[in-house]
Order: structure tokens, then sequence, then C-alpha cells
């Protein structure tokens, strides 16, 4: 998730809880004030009820709530003694000028006693709520539409800030992730005032300065170094195969010679591979372009005909799908190549390599005599299972290392005595 949307949902979360808990007391609170202000009529007509039934001889019972929204009955001195104010809502039966027949109706009622004439009475005074029922459903709707509008609006508002806060960094990144060392001629910028970015650009243009300079240093290393290799040994190759054919050697003379050029020839593919290795992870290929894997294996595969002939291996193709991937032409070959050369070179008489393809896989897979390599060692440099290879021992290597530079996964397995290799082009 994205930082900009990281804070906004953080900020919306805590947002949503402070105005919601402001909604409920705002609302309890209100409530609260509309009970004291019911409360306080019902004191009052408590005094003026009590006011004029002092003013009679005897106070008659009356056990209904009457026009007056009130009714008495008499109770003992030990009830009344006990007994206080007490105010609670209540539903009692009540008939409108508009209702056919009496209906339950919200009522605040008031519950008190009095004394008069040495006799003790309990007064119950009632007060509709109709109107302060709608008034406090009105309320509720009133804070449930506020909260929902001022969530909206905040959510809203710090989106916006926060996007025009962020996007600098953002285009930022953008311009980072599309950086190439030696290949992208301006560094990445962001126009803000804000100091923290402000720092953490100074920041990337010093490690890429650093960055830069280490890359020059070792391209012109791994130049000179290749450079200062290949002539000594194509000189050494060059005056070993003149001493072969202006002949007059003995028989073992020849065979130290021809070993000694076999040395260099090896020598001069170590250096090549080393090379190529290091390209690629410096990152100096890619040339990305939209190809399709079937063609490249069609061809690679007519390539290395002659060689599988003499090994006497048969080579399958089965092609289950398209397989189209963005990338570097010459890597793409390289991987194909290593993958096939490996196959044929580690099979056996009469073998077969089967190469199958899908619209996601890219399955290498040969015979052999040999048992399961250690799949934890196989792609390091150098590794070889056979000690007696004539191989470099960095193929699986370099193939490794084009799958780590566009996220492709490669995996080994070994199953029905077939060694298998498979890169997922679409992870």
């Amino acid at each position: 998730m994205r930082l900009a949307d990281q804070t906004l949902k953080y900020l919306s979360v805590s947002l949503l809880v402070v105005i919601a808990l402001w909604s409920t007391v705002f609302y309890l609170f209100m409530l609260e004030v509309i009970h004291d202000n019911i409360d306080e009529e019902l004191e009052n007509q408590k005094r003026l009820i009590i006011q004029e039934l002092s003013s009679n001889p005897t106070v008659t019972p009356d056990l209904e709530f009457g026009i007056n929204n009130y009714k008495v009955r008499e109770i003992s001195e030990k009830q009344a003694l006990k007994m206080q104010n007490e105010y609670k809502d209540t539903m009692l039966y009540m008939q409108d000028d508009d209702d056919p027949e009496p209906e339950l109706e919200p009522v605040r009622m008031l519950t008190t006693a009095f004394e008069h004439q040495g006799h003790y009475y309990e007064l119950a005074i009632i007060n509709s709520m109709i109107e302060e029922s709608d008034l406090i459903k009105n309320l509720f709707y009133s804070v449930v539409i506020l909260f929902v509008l001022l969530v909206i609006s905040l959510i809203s508002i710090n989106k916006v800030v926060i996007q025009r806060l962020w996007s600098p960094l953002y285009s930022f990144l953008d311009q980072l992730t599309g950086f190439r060392l030696g290949k992208t001629g301006d560094k990445p910028a962001m126009k803000t005032k804000i100091q923290e970015f402000q720092d953490l650009q100074l920041a990337v243009h010093t490690l890429i300065r650093h960055n830069e300079e280490t890359y020059e240093q070792q391209k012109q290393f791994i130049g000179n170094a290749s450079h200062e290799l290949q002539t000594p040994l194509a000189i050494m190759i060059n005056k070993l195969e003149i001493m072969v054919e202006a002949g007059g050697l003995q028989q073992e003379q020849s065979e130290t010679i021809a070993e000694v050029l076999n040395t260099a020839e090896r020598l001069v593919r170590l250096n090549k591979s080393l090379l190529l290795l290091s390209k690629i992870e410096n990152k100096q290929f890619l040339e990305n372009e939209d190809l399709v894997f079937n063609n490249l294996v069609e061809n690679t595969v007519v390539e290395f005909e002659d060689l599988a002939a003499f090994k006497r291996v048969k080579i399958c193709v089965v092609q289950e799908g398209l397989l189209r991937v963005q990338m570097d032409n010459s890597l793409a070959n390289i991987v194909v190549s290593n993958l096939l050369r490996n196959a044929l070179f580690h099979n056996r008489e009469d073998g077969e390599v089967k190469i199958n393809m899908t619209g996601r896989l890219f399955i290498v897979s040969n015979t052999s005599w040999h048992g399961p390599l250690d799949a934890n060692r196989i792609f390091s440099r150098f590794y070889k299972a056979d000690a007696s290879s004539k191989g470099t021992g960095l193929g699986l290597a370099i193939v490794q290392a084009i799958c780590h530079l566009y996220g492709f996964e490669l995996t080994y397995h070994y199953e029905n005595s077939q060694h298998s290799f498979q890169i997922n082009l679409h992870p």
C-alpha cells in the first residue's frame, strides 16, 4: 500500500473514532437537556397541583390520569417517607383528536409524595413527549447526517491535501525506478519545499554520484582486464597452432601442446563468461523488446542439431502456447542456448532433451546417467557435478543472473531420471 494511502487510512480511522465519540456525546448531551427541560416543567406542575390540592379540606384519590394529567392515591406514612422524586420515561394509552382509538404514546412521568391533613398521598404527573420524541428523532438523524458529511468532507480534504503533499515523492520514485547507471542523463529530482524530501533528494543524489563513479571504474576495469587477457591468450593460441602446423614434433610433444591449447581456449571461454556475468549484474543489457520465445527456441534448436546428432541425443519441442516476454534479445538467446547446451553436454547416448513451452513457463528436461544434483549449489559459480567436465561452470550461474535481473523464477528438480530446469517468465 502506498504511503499516502496508508496515511489516509489511519487518519480516516482516527477521524471516524473521534467524530463518532463526539456525535455520541453531543446526542446524549442534547437528550439530557431535553429531559431536564421536561423535568423542570413536571416539577412546576407538581407545585401547582399540590397547592391546589392543599387548598381543599380533603383530597379525593384519583386513580386514573384525567384531563389534568395526574393521579393521586393514598399511601402509608412509611411509604411516603421512603419516596423521593422519580422521573422516568414510559408509555401510556392516549387518544388525540385524529386517533380513532387510544394508542401507546411516550410520556415522561414524575412520581412524588406529599402530606395533607395528616394523610399521605402519592402523586404521579405525566407530560406527553410526542413533540419531544419527534425532536429527539430529528436530532438523531441530524447528528447521523452531520457525522456522515463531516467524515466524507474531512476524508476528501485530507486525500487532496495528502496527495498534493506526497506527489513530489511519488514523482521522484518513478524517476528513480526508470534511472539506469550509465544510460540515464538527468538525475531524479523533485520540486518541493518540504525539508525531509529535500534531504532525501540530496542523499539520493550523493549515492547516485558515488555509484556512477564506482560504475565507471568497474566498467573500465572489466574492459581493460578483458582486453589484457584476451590479447595474450589469442597470441598464445596462435603460436601453439603454428607450432602444431609446422610439424616435426614428437607424439608426446604434440599431446602436450594440444593440452595447453585446450587449456588456453578454456581460459578464453572463462574470460568471456566472467565478462558477460559482470555486464549482466551491472545491468548493461536492458535493450528490452517484445520477444516470442517459441521462435527463439526453434532457431536455437536448429543451431544445435549437429551437436545433438554427434551426441546421439534427440531434441523434442512441445509448444502448448505462445510464450511472449519483454527482455533483451541477446540475453534471451543466452538463456535458451545455455540451458540447451547444458542439457546436451550432460546427457547420455541415445538420450533425450525435451523443451516444453506454455503461456508462462519455459522448461528444459534431459535424461542422464547421474542422479539428482545439489539444488542448493547448482546455480553457484564454478559448481560442477562432474569434476572432469571441461565446461567453465558458469553457464547456469549466467542463466540465474539473467532471471534475477528480470524477476523470473528459475527452479530445478529431478524426477524419473531426468533433470529439469523451469523458468516462470510471468511470475
